[in-house]
């Protein structure tokens, strides 16, 4: 079985290096090479992408972004949370972005969950989390609500300029979602 669809085991990891002790190495031969880019924290499209965390979505190649292009800001299903409104305003505010995609996918793992997940989770350690699962069960109209969130944020400077879409993991294509239905 493979790790990823570029790695699998290796000899290092069979004899009982973790996979956190293969990624520092990774680490130490990029930092031998590593020469500061000289970039400023601000992206230069002025652009942030709010997307879901799943590892089959690699949004620099898939968005034709290059290092220093954008904020990328990443959770369980993409959801517009409070955290989420706190990164986008520090990121407009602070740092100058114009601009928010919103980026949802197909088989997204949340579509198969839902609240009882919190409840499940109080049963077996005592406390419920205090944060919402934020399962869906319709990906075009989560990211309506996503963009609907952003719009209407008042801690965000910079509203007009908001799409969202839907990314197909197996075609690799973007399908933007209307924001009315």
């Amino acid at each position: 079985m493979t790790t990823s669809a570029h790695h699998s085991p290796d000899a290092s990891a069979l004899a009982g290096d973790t996979v956190i002790d293969r990624l520092v190495e990774a680490n130490r031969r990029y930092a031998a090479g590593f020469q500061d880019p000289g970039m400023d924290a601000r992206p230069v499209l002025r652009v942030a992408v709010v997307a879901c965390m799943d590892a089959r979505l690699d949004l620099h190649d898939a968005l034709g972004l290059e290092l220093g292009d954008c904020h990328t800001i990443r959770n369980a299903g993409g959801v517009v949370t409070d955290d989420v409104i706190r990164s986008l305003t520090i990121s407009q505010r602070a740092l100058g972005t114009r601009s928010v995609i919103l980026i949802h996918h197909t088989g997204c793992g949340l579509e198969s969950l839902t609240e009882d997940f919190r409840h499940e989770l109080e049963d077996e350690v005592g406390q419920r989390p205090p944060w919402a699962v934020e399962a869906f069960r319709d990906v075009d109209q989560d990211v309506r609500q996503s963009m609907q969130r952003v719009r209407t944020s008042p801690f965000l400077l910079h509203t007009d300029h908001v799409r969202g879409f839907v990314f197909d993991v197996k075609q690799g294509a973007l399908r933007e979602i209307d924001p009315t239905g």
